[in-house]
C-alpha cells in the first residue's frame, strides 16, 4: 500500500518534535522546534552539520563536539593539513627551533644507554604535526651510529590524510621498489622508507606493532583529545556541561564564567546548557571515589577519557617491551575545570564559533595521566619544559649554531628562538615534560631527580611572593 508523501512528512515530523521536547526535558532546555529548519548561511558545511544533530537527539557532549570539529570528514579542523606554523592557526616548539628535536634525541639515547643499550628499538610519535620533530630526531639520531642502527621502524600516529602527506615529504620519504605499483599510488602513505629507516603510519594506537624497545613521544598531543565538563552539584550530584543549538534570547554558560549565567551574543551558533543531574557520563567517569572525594559542591573538572585509555596503553606498551616515552604539553599537575577555547591565527578565539575553522584544545591534567598509568609504569615529572631544556644543553647548543654563523640576523633569530622556547614568559613555564618508564625500571630519568633542600626552599619563597 502506498502511503501519501504528505502523511510521510507529517509522521517524521511529529518523531522529530516528540524526541527533541523529551531531550530537551532532560536537559532542563526549552524547545525550539524550528530551529535547523532552514539553513543557516553563517554555519560552515561542519556547522550545520553539529546543528542538525544536535536538533535530531538533543545538546551533545564538549567531547563529541571537539570530535566532530577537530577530525570530522565533514570539514575537521586536522583534515585541512596546513595548520601549523606561522602561517597557520599555531605554532609548536618544533617548529620554532632544530635545537627542540635534537635535544629529545639527546635524552633518547642517554636513556638507551642506560637501559642497556637494547640492539632494537622504535620510535613511536602520537600526532606527528607536521614530521618537523621526527625529522630532527632522526638526523641527530644518526650523530650515535650505534642508537641510530637499533631504530627498526618510525611508527607514526596519525589519522589526517593531509598531515600524512606532508609528514611523508618531512622525512624524505619513498616508496619502498618491492611495495607493488598500486600500492605506491595510494592517497595517503602507510608504509615508506625516510632517512634510512621504515617508516609506518597507523589511524590509532592499537594498530601500532612493536618489535623491540619502544621510544614514545607525545608533543602536544593529548592537548587535543576531547573533553567532558562537569560541574559537582548538590548530593554529590554531577553535571555535565553539554552543548546546544544557541538561541537569541536565552542565556548560555559562556566558557569564561562556567558558574554564571551571560546573554549569547548574537553571533554564537551554538551554546553551554547543563543537565540537570548525574548524566550516563558523569556517573561512568566521575566513579572512582578516590577522584570525586577532590572536589566540593560548585567545583567543575575537565576529564578526558580518551586520553586516559591512550595512557593506560602507553604506559603498559613501554612496561612490556622496556621502552621510554616523553609526555610534553601544556597543562598542569592538577584538574582544572575551565580551560577549552579555540586557537585561530596564533590568538585565543570562541571555541563554539565556525567549528572546523580552529583549533580546539583543553590543559592537559598531569596528574590525571600519572593516576591512570599508576599501576602500569613509573611516571617522573612533570618538570617545567625550560627547566628540561636547560638541563639537556640547549645553551651549548645554542652557541655551537650561533658561532657557525656570521650573520648577526640569523645569531639573532636562533638567540629569539631559544628564549622563546625557555622563558618562563613564554613557553618555558606552561609546557611541561613527564617521562614515562618501565614499572621495573630502576634508574631515574634526567633531569628528573627529587629536588634537594634549597630548590624545595626556592620554589616555597616563590609560591609565598605570588
Amino acid at each position: 500500500m502506498m502511503i501519501p508523501r504528505a502523511l510521510v512528512a507529517r509522521g517524521s515530523r511529529c518523531f522529530r518534535e516528540s524526541a527533541v521536547c523529551t531531550m530537551r526535558r532532560l536537559y532542563g532546555t526549552k524547545p525550539d522546534l524550528n530551529v535547523g529548519s532552514s539553513p543557516d548561511t553563517d554555519l560552515t558545511r561542519l556547522g550545520q552539520h553539529i546543528r542538525d544533530i544536535i536538533v535530531a537527539t538533543g545538546p551533545i557532549s564538549v567531547s563529541k563536539y571537539m570530535q566532530l570539529a577537530l577530525t570530522s570528514p565533514i570539514g575537521g579542523y586536522y583534515t585541512r593539513g596546513q595548520v601549523f606554523g606561522s602561517s597557520g592557526d599555531f605554532i609548536t616548539s618544533p617548529e620554532i627551533s632544530q635545537m627542540y628535536g635534537e635535544l629529545l634525541a639527546v635524552w633518547f639515547v642517554l636513556h638507551w644507554e642506560q637501559t642497556g643499550r637494547p640492539s632494537r628499538t622504535s620510535f613511536v610519535e602520537l600526532g606527528p604535526g607536521r614530521g618537523t620533530l621526527m625529522s630532527d630526531m632522526l638526523r641527530a639520531s644518526r650523530k650515535f651510529p650505534e642508537f641510530f642502527a637499533s631504530i627498526h621502524k618510525v611508527h607514526m600516529v596519525e589519522r589526517s590524510p593531509e598531515l600524512r602527506k606532508v609528514q611523508h615529504d618531512a622525512l624524505g620519504c619513498e616508496w619502498e621498489k618491492t611495495e607493488r605499483e598500486e600500492d605506491a599510488r595510494v592517497d595517503t602513505p602507510k608504509m615508506s622508507v625516510g632517512r634510512g629507516v621504515r617508516v609506518e603510519w597507523h589511524d590509532s594506537v592499537e594498530q601500532v606493532q612493536m618489535d623491540g624497545a619502544p621510544l614514545v613521544v607525545a608533543h602536544e598531543f593529548f592537548d587535543a583529545l576531547p573533553v567532558h565538563k562537569f560541574e559537582r552539584g548538590a548530593n554529590n550530584a554531577w553535571h555535565e556541561i553539554l552543548i546546544d543549538v544557541a538561541e537569541s534570547k536565552p542565556a548560555v554558560l559562556t566558557p569564561k564564567y562556567m558558574g554564571s549565567l551571560q546573554p549569547a551574543p548574537s553571533t554564537q551558533q551554538f551554546k553551554y546548557v547543563r543537565t540537570r543531574g548525574n548524566s550516563a557520563s558523569a556517573a561512568m567517569i566521575m566513579r572512582d571515589a578516590r577522584v570525586v572525594a577532590q572536589f566540593e559542591q560548585g567545583d567543575k573538572v575537565e576529564v578526558a577519557p580518551e586520553g586516559a585509555r591512550i595512557m593506560a596503553w602507553l604506559a603498559e606498551l613501554i612496561s612490556e617491551h622496556g621502552g621510554l616515552g616523553l609526555v610534553i604539553d601544556y597543562g598542569q599537575d592538577w584538574t582544572q575545570g575551565d580551560t577549552f577555547r579555540g586557537i585561530r591565527k596564533h590568538k585565543f578565539a570562541d571555541p563554539l564559533s565556525c567549528p572546523g575553522s580552529m583549533d580546539l584544545t583543553a590543559d592537559v591534567d598531569f596528574s590525571y595521566l600519572r593516576f591512570v598509568a599508576r599501576d602500569l609504569a613509573q611516571c617522573h615529572g612533570p618538570i617545567e619544559q625550560g627547566t628540561f631544556l636547560h638541563a639537556l644543553g640547549i645553551q651549548a647548543r645554542l652557541q655551537q649554531l650561533v658561532n657557525s654563523t656570521n650573520d648577526p640576523k640569523v645569531q639573532q633569530d636562533l638567540v629569539d628562538c631559544y628564549k622563546r622556547l625557555t622563558d618562563p614568559q613564554s613557553m618555558g613555564r606552561v609546557y611541561k615534560v613527564m617521562a614515562v618508564l618501565p614499572k621495573s625500571s630502576t634508574c631515574m630519568p634526567v633531569p628528573f631527580a627529587p629536588p634537594t633542600k634549597d630548590e624545595l626552599n626556592k620554589i616555597k619563597v616563590e609560591k609565598i611572593v605570588k
